[in-house]
C-alpha cells in the first residue's frame, strides 16, 4: 500500500449511522508525504449511504487533499488529523440535515 514506507496506523473506525448509512475513518501517519500533499498523512474518511459514496475526504496518490460531496470534487486544505475529523463531520452533519 505505501512501497517501502514505514507507516503507522492512527485511527481506523467504522461506525453505523442508520441501517443502509455508515462512516469509515482510516488516518495513517506515514514516513514522507504522499504524492500531491504536503504532510505525513494518508487519510480517507467516507460516509456511505445505501452503498453509494455520498461524502469523501481523501488524499489519492497524485490528487493530492480533496473531498468529494455528492457528484463534486473539490481541493481540500489539510490542517491536520483533528481538524481532518471535524470537518467531514460538519459535512456528514449537513448531509444528514439536508435529506
Amino acid at each position: 500500500m505505501f512501497s517501502n514506507m514505514k507507516a503507522r496506523l492512527l485511527l481506523r473506525e467504522r461506525q453505523s449511522l442508520t441501517e443502509t448509512a455508515f462512516i469509515e475513518v482510516v488516518i495513517w501517519h506515514v514516513a514522507r508525504s504522499v504524492s500531491g500533499s504536503g504532510h505525513d498523512y494518508r487519510y480517507s474518511l467516507v460516509l456511505v449511504v445505501e452503498g453509494a459514496c455520498v461524502v469523501r475526504y481523501d488524499n489519492e496518490l497524485g490528487k493530492g487533499d480533496h473531498r468529494h460531496v455528492a457528484d463534486r470534487e473539490v481541493a481540500y486544505r489539510f490542517i491536520d488529523p483533528a481538524t481532518l475529523q471535524t470537518d467531514f463531520w460538519n459535512d456528514v452533519e449537513r448531509w444528514r440535515a439536508a435529506q
